[in-house]
């Protein structure tokens, strides 16, 4: 039997390497550090082919009454449940789901941050999420738009809630003003102020030049498999600077103009609606305009008062209707507002549909995923999730039915999509591979 290496050599000081370059850069784990230190960089790249491809995740985290929505039969010739019906128009532009889940995410309402992460027991005390879906995207492709991704929410708790998250765990704050979205896709600022961006820009660029000339002498000084990781890791710093790179242009580059008026946000939470169908107007403009190509949306409607939409009123929180207890009344009223889910997505399907790249419709290439973390709000539980798959690229018209008691893996279907935009992956979170019975189109 082989004894064990060990080295001789005094372990490296990650500080005193870094503390000449005057700035604190993660380096790659070498055997020659002590304690252990890791790097996420991954390598961005273009889809095959050139054609873009999209993603929009949304999540409701008080999700959808059960009955009404999931359809009875399997298939492609599935009667379309009474929610369903409101997107007949479109029913070969999606898929819904059955029976699945994110295995091992319970916790009730903590699981709202995991819908696009599936990290498990976000309830559980020391919890750490993981990567979201659109920010693993974002890393890899962010740096063909002028804003890698957008994450976007409505009445969310800042601070507590959050569908995108980055490869060290970190939320990433939801934008809740329609207005500055707007402003930040569209308006110029002005010269002072893109100056000021370019300075920012440039700094980082100085910065990671002055550590890789230091990589560099260190690579003199370490053994083969360190050598091995540290040419991994200037991979990454030289992708890491093509993406500075690409960001200072963009600042030198005019914003796309459109053709409608900036939003008006409301002023009252309880114009829920009016701020969902805002936010879907934010995604499909910043699609059209290829401003970004990774969207996040959550509507924290566990956040959210009594709603006002129309000439129709609520009579309660959002949440407190959730936990309905079978009072015939409060059904009532969430029926009426899940309904108006349905509309509103109608209505974001309608305008991708009609709007054109390539000659082709853009809902082809845009995939959205509209879902929960609850299968049920009333009961908290966190299987048999409600999820509608549309768009894409996929052949759609089907009612993919899995088993409502062992559920199948949702991160599945994260797996098709990643490899729908040309990532060679076949792995995330709690995915056991591709996405069962979902075909390319």
């Amino acid at each position: 039997m082989n004894a064990p290496h060990v080295s001789t050599r005094p372990a490296l000081s990650r500080r005193s390497f870094l503390r000449g370059a005057g700035v604190l850069v993660t380096l790659p784990l070498l055997d020659a550090m002590a304690p252990a230190f890791a790097s996420a960089a991954r390598t961005a790249r273009e889809t095959p082919g050139g054609k873009p491809r999209r993603f929009l995740g949304i999540c409701n985290n008080l999700g959808l009454l059960p009955e009404p929505f999931f359809p009875q039969e399997p298939g492609r010739g599935y009667a379309l449940s009474p929610y369903l019906e409101i997107l007949k128009e479109y029913r070969d532009d999606f898929t819904v789901f059955s029976g699945v889940w994110h295995p091992e995410v319970d916790g009730g309402h903590p699981a709202d941050n995991c819908f696009l992460t599936a990290a498990p027991h976000p309830g559980s005390a020391g919890f750490k999420n993981t990567i979201s879906l659109d920010q693993y995207l974002a890393e890899r492709i962010g740096y063909l738009t002028r804003f890698p991704s957008l994450t976007l929410g409505v009445n969310v708790q800042q601070g507590i809630r959050s569908l995108s998250w980055t490869g060290s765990g970190v939320m990433i704050p939801c934008e809740e003003k329609a207005a500055d979205v707007f402003a930040r896709m569209f308006l110029q600022g002005t010269q002072a102020e893109t100056e000021a961006q370019v300075r920012k820009l440039e700094t980082g660029r100085s910065i990671l030049d002055a550590v890789a000339g230091q990589l560099k002498s260190l690579e003199k000084s370490v053994g083969h498999r360190d050598r091995d990781r540290l040419d991994q890791y200037f991979t990454s710093v030289r992708d890491l600077e093509q993406r500075l790179q690409m960001s200072r242009e963009w600042e030198d580059r005019p914003k796309p103009s459109v053709s409608v008026p900036a939003p008006l946000d409301p002023a009252s939470p309880k114009a829920y609606m009016d701020k969902v169908k805002l936010m879907y107007d934010m995604a499909r403009l910043a699609f059209e305009t290829d401003s970004t190509r990774s969207i996040s949306l959550l509507l924290d409607s566990v956040n959210s008062p009594a709603i006002e939409f129309g000439e129709t009123k609520t009579t309660d929180g959002y949440h407190n209707l959730s936990h309905h207890g079978r009072s015939a009344e409060k059904l009532k009223q969430l029926k009426v507002i899940d309904e108006w889910h349905m509309k509103l997505l109608a209505e974001l399907f309608d305008a991708l549909k009609a709007a054109r790249e390539d000659g082709e419709p853009l809902l082809d290439r845009t995939m959205i995923l509209y879902g929960s973390n609850l299968g049920n709000a009333n009961t908290h539980v966190t299987t048999n999730l409600p999820a509608l798959f549309a768009g894409g690229g996929f052949k759609h018209g089907q009612h993919l039915a899995f088993d409502r008691q062992h559920n199948y893996p949702l991160p599945n279907l994260f797996v098709s999509m990643l490899q729908r935009f040309g990532l060679e992956t076949d792995r995330f979170a709690s995915a056991t591979g591709t996405m069962r019975g979902l075909e390319l189109a």
